[in-house]
């Protein structure tokens, strides 16, 4: 029998095509009068499906649909009008049931990854920045002087400053989805824990706050290293975009909730609840994650094919050249930069509240409610950075240049919004101030964030430890600093040591920075 055309109809055979082969399918009977189908009513239809033959096998299914109305009605029509839809590989009838099949069950699985990726990122910062919020009720009620909430506030950074290079080793080694599933029970954990420690005494608060840390520290390099298994180049800057806005929003959710869960049930609440939704989030990625899409027995034969044809792999790396890459020079302007840029990033993370309490006579509910603009706007203004970026290089701007101007907008932003602050007497004035920094601050992931994978995309993952091992370290010296800055001077003072440093990043970053490659 010829392979040309094999036709299956669900519908009587028309008079006009008289030679044409048809069966008919139902699940009671062999007719189509029967008002129970193999599909719903609203789906019920004329599928035609026409097999071509291919030497070797692999032959295409097409699916004409019509709808039982409009195939008794085709004749008064000058044409018929019919959906036609690709379906790779149906052999027989057992397939035809994936034509019919809800969206979630053919959704991409790396989809599905990225989704959980995206989530831990929430997470992860809504854990991170509960403090800002609570350190307020916590410091009132045992008696905390700035010094001591700046000491608190920077243990974190403690022990997320020593898994940075560590966690992305781990997850080369063992997968990011064990190494990913540990920091998000470790850190749920710790926090939990958190008033536990602070009513036995500052030293076990300092411990607990570091062990978070710890867990939040491996995140990073764990989701760089399951999504570039599981994502194709295509869709990478869709899906890292989607990941880090995660960030960005967990945020926003943890500085508007906070203050209402603080009023409403006490500030051990916010490490409760906050906490106790890593556990939720723990049972869905241990039921739907793999680390590869070879490790999972659920992928579809079409998206399998799809991600190892068009996805970067490279081999592990068995020798690190450690001192070439530290004798390059955009290497150190890599690790320089972070610093500047980190430092005031992380002072408006963990500060921000306090200085709308002590300085703007906000409440701790307004405090909370405006610290989530500059956050929600960072999620808008990074996505527009990397268009504006993506579209400066397809018009041919050297990716050098691209780099310099973003990052330029991501120093000079912030630095000038900040030197405002001294002038302004009007709490809008200063939320528009501190809304417009964080904003252009977020132009940076299209400047430096990006660089790592322009200058050495072989040893991009080890120069985002070292860079961003910088920029923690920043936030630990940044964080403390403030508090003694805040004991012994003003916030002005704060704000002149973050723009003395954005200017350094400045001036060092269009000095020696690069967009070329330097290390294959």
């Amino acid at each position: 029998m010829s392979g040309r055309a094999l036709v299956f109809s669900f519908s009587p055979p028309s008079p006009s095509s008289p030679s044409r082969r048809t069966t008919h399918f139902n699940h009671a009977t062999s007719t189509t009068s029967s008002s129970t189908s193999l599909f719903p009513l609203h789906l019920r239809s004329c599928l035609v499906f026409r097999v071509t033959g291919r030497r070797g096998g692999g032959g295409k299914v097409w699916a004409d649909v019509k709808s039982e109305k409009h195939a008794h009605e085709s004749s008064s029509l000058h044409e018929d009008v019919a959906l036609e839809k690709k379906v790779p590989g149906l052999d027989d009838v057992e397939e035809l049931e994936e034509v019919a099949a809800a969206w979630w069950q053919v959704f991409p699985k790396r989809w599905v990854i990225v989704i959980l990726c995206f989530s831990a990122f929430l997470l992860c910062n809504m854990d991170r920045v509960n403090m800002s919020i609570a350190i307020l009720p916590m410091s009132a009620e045992y008696n905390w002087s700035p010094s001591t909430v700046g000491l608190i506030q920077s243990s974190f950074f403690w022990g997320y400053l020593l898994t940075q290079i560590a966690g992305g080793v781990w997850a080369d080694k063992v997968g990011g989805k064990q190494v990913l599933g540990f920091g998000v029970v470790w850190w749920s954990v710790a926090t939990i824990l958190t008033p536990v420690a602070a009513k036995l005494g500052l030293p076990f608060l300092l411990v607990a706050r570091a062990l978070m840390g710890i867990g939040e520290g491996v995140a990073m390099p764990a989701m760089n290293n399951i999504l570039s298994k599981w994502v194709p180049v295509a869709e990478r800057s869709r899906s890292l975009a989607l990941v880090y806005s995660g960030m960005y929003l967990g945020s926003v959710t943890g500085l508007a909730f906070s203050p209402f869960l603080i009023h409403q049930f006490g500030w051990p609440s916010v490490f409760y609840s906050f906490g106790s939704l890593g556990t939720v989030w723990f049972s869905v990625w241990l039921s739907k994650a793999h680390s590869s899409p070879l490790e999972d027995p659920e992928l579809r034969p079409e998206e399998k094919k799809l991600i190892p044809t068009n996805s970067f792999s490279k081999e592990p790396l068995k020798e690190i050249p450690w001192g070439l890459i530290l004798s390059k020079a955009p290497v150190w302007a890599l690790i320089v930069s972070h610093f500047c840029h980190n430092w005031g990033t992380f002072i408006l993370l963990t500060w921000m509240p306090t200085y709308y309490n002590q300085v703007l006579k906000f409440n701790l509910t307004e405090s909370g409610l405006f610290c989530v603009l500059p956050w929600f706007t960072m999620a808008l203004s990074a996505n527009l950075g990397g268009w504006i970026a993506d579209t400066l290089v397809s018009k041919g701007v050297s990716v050098t240049t691209v780099r310099k101007i973003m990052q330029t907008v991501g120093f000079l932003g912030p630095a000038f919004f900040l030197t405002q602050l001294s002038h302004i007497h009007s709490p809008v004035m200063a939320v528009l101030c501190m809304t417009c920094s964080q904003g252009t601050d977020a132009f940076s992931q299209s400047g430096l964030y990006s660089n790592h994978q322009d200058i050495a995309p072989r040893y991009s993952g080890i120069l985002l430890g070292l860079s961003n091992t910088a920029g923690v370290l920043a936030g630990v010296l940044g964080t403390a600093a403030t508090g003694y800055i805040l004991q012994h001077g003003s916030w002005d003072d704060v704000f002149k040591v973050s723009v003395g440093l954005y200017l350094v990043g400045t001036v060092v970053w269009n000095l020696f920075s690069t967009g070329e490659r330097i290390l294959e």
